[in-house]
């Protein structure tokens, strides 16, 4: 069955935007070798998502050759809700069309779509960097911080490293700075008011359901790039182009990897893309490798977020477009602010908790037990990690075993181990004589 797309209680984990088609799915266990938590399984030849370990990086959605994993978003019609309907297009939006198109263009053209305003993300994305800047100057230790930008990554800690939760800057992101902007100053008091995230990311859709920091979001809807990209195509080369852009270079380029360390402008700090890299850098932080960094831009996606699983091109592609676009921004004059965003709340309003996905069990005695099934049960297999059993590795494999939910039998190996003892019994047996007929 597909995941319940309702909004969810906050507090409950069982939303999740990355989804699963059962019938494309041919349980080949291709996405269960690349899932950064283990969160996949193979059982009765389809793949299962495990909703306490997912983090909605789209990992799955990449590498899937059957195009079974997918991300769900809001549709377009989702703005019927609405009177007015405000976009909050990401600039990796910008990076999928060609240079000939300008921003203006490309955000008149999101109003030719259904939505009556407008604001960039890329133009909160620089408070938000200010902000992370103060906060990072104004911290009593020296880091490493790590950038909460990424709703991906700081699930990840949630999961899979949960001592470094602490670690993260406490400051909302650029979706969410954006969308209390507009609930804020531009409409306030205004319930009849849609703020609509123009998304290159699955997170970012779950994230809407059940935000980070705070204990409501102000995004009403999040869309995908892929979404809006044919309907937008279409309609880019006749549309009316009007001066709606404001963001600055340094907020464009939060599209691509680098750009939100470079906009924070601290020297000692670092960027990192790509989920298998970001957890490199998590496990050497974790093991004290990282001291003389001060700041830790961590992005799931490859090449950042124009790499996402909504967006529809190259991800290097996009991001010599952004490129581009930022030194053409760098040639005009600065326009107005579009919403005076002083005194706009941009701290966390509440704390992050681990997720125990990966506690074998919530008694401590029982945990123990089952820890020490699981290391005999994984000493006796054979450490190939081959995935026949449709687990990632012969450790998960034996954490299922441990957790009731496999047999030991399911190994391939075990198995034949097993039919090879009791063929050996077999003929032991027909060896056999009744004791009058037996002449040995």
């Amino acid at each position: 069955m597909m995941r319940r797309e309702a909004r969810p209680s906050v507090g409950d984990f069982s939303f999740h935007s990355v989804t699963l088609e059962p019938s494309k799915c041919t349980g080949c266990t291709t996405c269960i070798r690349y899932c950064p938590t283990e969160a996949i399984r193979v059982r009765k030849g389809r793949a299962s998502i495990m909703d306490d370990r997912c983090v909605d990086c789209g990992e799955c959605i990449r590498v899937c050759p059957q195009g079974a994993k997918k991300a769900v978003s809001d549709p377009l019609a989702a703005l019927e809700r609405f009177p007015v309907r405000v976009a909050l297009p990401a600039p990796a939006l910008y990076g999928q069309f060609d240079e000939k198109y300008t921003v203006d263009r490309i955000l008149s053209g999101l109003l030719s779509l259904g939505f009556t305003d407008v604001v960039e993300v890329a133009w909160a994305a620089e408070l938000v960097a200010d902000a992370t800047a103060a906060w990072i100057d104004a911290a009593e230790d020296e880091g490493p911080w790590i950038s909460s930008a990424c709703p991906a990554v700081v699930k990840l800690l949630q999961v899979r490293f949960p001592s470094l939760l602490d670690r993260l800057v406490p400051v909302l992101s650029p979706m969410e700075t954006a969308a209390r902007a507009v609930k804020e100053r531009l409409y306030p008091g205004r319930p009849e008011v849609g703020v609509f995230f123009i998304s290159p990311c699955a997170a970012k859709v779950t994230v809407s359901r059940f935000p980070q920091g705070v204990s409501g979001s102000a995004v009403d809807g999040v869309i995908g790039i892929k979404d809006v990209y044919l309907p937008l195509r279409t309609a880019l080369p006749g549309v009316e182009e009007r001066p709606l852009g404001s963001a600055k270079a340094r907020g464009v380029a939060w599209a691509h990897i680098d750009g939100e360390s470079d906009a924070v402008g601290n020297p000692r700090g670092i960027s990192v893309s790509g989920i298998a890299d970001v957890i490199g850098v998590f496990e050497a932080l974790e093991n004290g490798k990282m001291r003389h960094v001060a700041f830790i831009e961590a992005l799931a996606c490859p090449a950042g977020c124009v790499g996402g699983p909504l967006t529809v091109e190259n991800p290097y592609i996009a991001r010599a477009r952004i490129r581009a676009r930022e030194r053409r921004i760098q040639g005009l004059e600065p326009r107005p602010e579009p919403i005076d965003a002083r005194g706009l709340g941009l701290a966390w309003q509440t704390g992050l908790e681990a997720r125990p996905a990966l506690r074998l069990h919530p008694d401590m005695l029982k945990a123990m037990i089952m820890m020490e099934e699981m290391e005999q049960v994984q000493a006796s297999l054979p450490g190939l990690d081959c995935g026949s059993c449709g687990a990632p590795s012969c450790r998960a494999f034996a954490e299922d075993v441990a957790r009731g939910q496999a047999r030991i039998t399911d190994c391939i190996f075990k198995l034949r181990e097993n039919v090879r003892k009791l063929a050996e019994e077999l003929i032991d047996m027909e060896r056999i004589q009744p004791p009058g007929l037996d002449r040995d």
